[in-house]
């Protein structure tokens, strides 16, 4: 462990199987590091983990940012996002997850699974209190042995339902 006390550029260094809990999440990396007023901002770098049992969701990422006053997480890198609670496992490059509004944004080659579903997009929007998948940017949608194409697709994970926006292709087998 490191650190400095400077006016306005506190930092607490921790390096090796480093872990911090703020609130109700738990946070491993090889490296972490604490900066700002009253530790504000929290930087995980390499083998991140993190959890929060009381919200139900587990993450996995190469590198982490969160701001404990916002509750603002920031993933990077090959990212894993998983929400016990829904059932629902979402992969991408970038994932920003806000606590507040259960909202996460899921960016750059995102995939999102449940049950027998499987959800591919560039882009993605995750609304975990109401349940629904906005997908743009190239959306497939394989439920069972049918596969939804369209310019937009919005799913109803509680119902799964697929709703096609624009140009719309698939196929549907019994």
């Amino acid at each position: 462990m490191t650190g400095g006390r400077a006016s306005g550029k506190e930092i607490t260094v921790l390096t090796g199987s480093a872990e911090v809990q703020s609130d109700n999440l738990i946070l491993q990396a090889d490296r972490i590091e604490l900066q700002g007023d009253d530790n504000q901002f929290i930087d995980c770098i390499g083998n991140v983990r993190g959890r929060d049992d009381e919200q139900g969701i587990i993450f996995r990422t190469d590198r982490l940012r969160y701001d404990r006053t916002l509750k603002i997480a920031r993933l990077e890198g090959d990212s894993t996002l998983e929400d016990t609670e829904n059932e629902v496992v979402a992969k991408g490059r970038f994932i920003e997850y806000d606590d507040e509004s259960g909202t996460a944004v899921i960016q750059v080659s995102v995939r999102l699974f449940k049950d027998t579903m499987v959800c591919r997009s560039e882009y993605a929007l995750y609304r975990r209190k109401e349940k629904t998948l906005d997908l743009s940017g190239f959306p497939v949608v394989y439920k069972n042995s049918d596969e939804f194409r369209a310019e937009r697709i919005r799913v109803d994970l509680d119902t799964d339902d697929v709703i096609m926006e624009g140009s719309v292709s698939g196929s549907i087998r019994e």
